[in-house]
């Protein structure tokens, strides 16, 4: 990162020198506005109250490349990006957190992280997010850096965005314009493209920039005009804004057309009585490498944010021989935009309707337990709450052995997992089959031969205790749900006086 000679004296800027010290620094008790000596002994590394509300810079960020040529910076043209987040509240770590995903999501959507700042303040700017200050300072750290856009952490209203951007003078998106981005370049399914399509079109809506009546497109008063037709018509904003509408209004038929198509399989599912599992999770916590550690199923896997927006269902077999359904759905994120929420609810669905969820948590990232709970915020917007849950603690082989101990001990049914190493999967495999409701009747009948499709029925549709070859049928011993029960009823033997 380079350093800023125009910086003023009350903006803490971090060096790649010594960042953890710096970090501590940060640490600071929040009513406490002074800094000074007591007896000659220090209080502490305390701010005064301009150093508390100044722009701090966050270490670690930068993905400038170096040492390439101007000609070959033209060929990669990728967006130079500044990273700006309020922090008001949580530690210094917390808010450095919070920009080190900002600059993952950046990197994701293809930007190049030139810089970081954080600014602390007990609510966002209600005019430009940092307050009028601090986005002076801002534009000098664009200008110095030659970034071509500001992303800021947060969802910034239309006139947060206009009035940023007046200052500012490059492009500036927020965090929600930034996931959609990414959302777009990875929705590979014709459902994908059209989730990610109405999300985007309910996100512009609002944010139409149009300049008054200088656009209109009708404009009454002329010779013949009649009655109510004076003065101006449609201006080309409300023109924009209702061919919009309608696109979006296509566009929520068309997925639900779709979602038909997928509750009618999920139907032909519960009627050949399938037991299903939905792995949800932290985007890039490792969801579809467990996917495919449990069932083989080759599912891209990339270390991306949102490398998986398509759900896919696969079968899979417990170690006892049940079989079950395992859907990978997208991944979660911390404050996932309203929008996507709503557009993607379909997808989800895959949550709500499991009769198991694997709840795949990073074990080695910095605040396991703020992902948990971002996960658990959506899964209750789907109307998910009464699905059992496994938290799968994934990436034990890089995890702090520590933080491991700390969330198994918070999380009663967890367990520690790497889908990288195969470390704890048949423990799973195991739990999963333990986990998977049962069929709720238990049955004996002597099958004829010539009724074999009832024998392969209990081995699909319920769990075979035993079974027996004799003279007069396949004699079978298994737990079936009630309709199997009342087909097989009719062979079951009479009881011996």
């Amino acid at each position: 990162m380079t350093s800023s000679s125009s910086f003023s004296q009350d903006t803490q800027r971090f060096a790649h020198s010594n960042p953890e010290g710096l970090r501590a620094d940060a640490l600071m008790e929040e009513d406490v506005a002074w800094s000074h000596e007591i007896d000659g002994e220090r209080d502490g590394d305390q701010f005064d109250r301009s150093d508390r509300a100044a722009l701090r810079r966050v270490v670690g960020l930068s993905t400038e490349l170096e040492d390439v040529t101007e000609v070959e910076y033209r060929q990669l043209r990728l967006e130079r990006v500044v990273l700006v987040g309020v922090w008001t509240s949580g530690t210094a770590q917390d808010a450095d957190n919070s920009l080190a995903e900002l600059a993952a999501l950046a990197e994701t959507a293809g930007a190049l992280v030139l810089d970081g700042v954080v600014q602390r303040r007990d609510k966002p700017d209600a005019a430009t997010f940092i307050g009028s200050g601090k986005a002076l300072e801002l534009r000098d750290i664009v200008v110095e850096s030659g970034a071509d856009t500001v992303i800021c952490d947060g969802e910034l209203s239309p006139g947060q965005l206009i009035a940023l951007e007046d200052v500012v003078k490059v492009k500036v998106i927020d965090r929600t314009a930034l996931i959609l981005d990414i959302f777009a370049q990875h929705a590979k399914s014709r459902e994908g493209k059209a989730q990610v399509a109405l999300a985007q079109m309910q996100y512009m809506l609002p944010r139409l920039r149009g300049w008054g009546q200088s656009l209109s497109r009708q404009m009454g008063g002329g010779k013949g005009g009649g009655l109510a037709t004076r003065g101006p018509g449609e201006t080309k904003i409300e023109t924009d804004r209702r061919r919009i509408r309608e696109k979006m209004a296509k566009m929520r038929r068309e997925i639900a057309e779709m979602k038909t198509g997928r509750e009618i399989k999920r139907q032909e599912r519960k009627r050949n009585k399938v037991p299903s599992v939905a792995i949800a999770g932290y985007t890039n916590a490792g969801k579809s490498s467990l996917l495919n550690r449990l069932t083989g199923a080759g599912v891209l896997v990339e270390n991306a944010l949102f490398a998986t927006l398509d759900p896919t269902v696969r079968r899979a077999e417990t170690p006892s021989g049940r079989l079950y359904t395992l859907a990978d759905t997208v991944g979660f994120v911390r404050h996932l935009p309203h929008h996507l929420v709503e557009a993607f609810r379909s997808t989800m669905e895959e949550v709500g309707e499991s009769d198991l969820i694997l709840h795949v948590v990073d074990g080695s990232h910095p605040n396991p337990e703020e992902q948990l709970a971002a996960v658990r915020e959506v899964i209750r917007d789907v109307g998910a709450v009464d699905v059992p849950e496994i938290v799968v603690i994934n990436k034990a082989d890089a995890a702090d052995p520590l933080t491991l101990q700390r969330l198994m001990r918070i999380e009663k049914r967890s367990i520690a997992v790497s889908a990288r190493t195969g470390q704890g999967i048949q423990e799973l495999l195991a739990l999963i089959d333990n986990e998977l409701p049962r069929p709720s009747v238990e049955i004996e009948a002597l099958v004829p031969y010539t009724h074999g499709k009832l024998v392969a029925r209990a081995h699909t549709e319920g769990e075979v205790i035993s079974e027996e070859h004799t003279p007069e049928g396949t004699l079978l011993k298994a737990r079936v749900h009630e309709e199997l029960a009342a087909d097989l009823a009719p062979y079951v033997p009479a009881p011996t006086a």
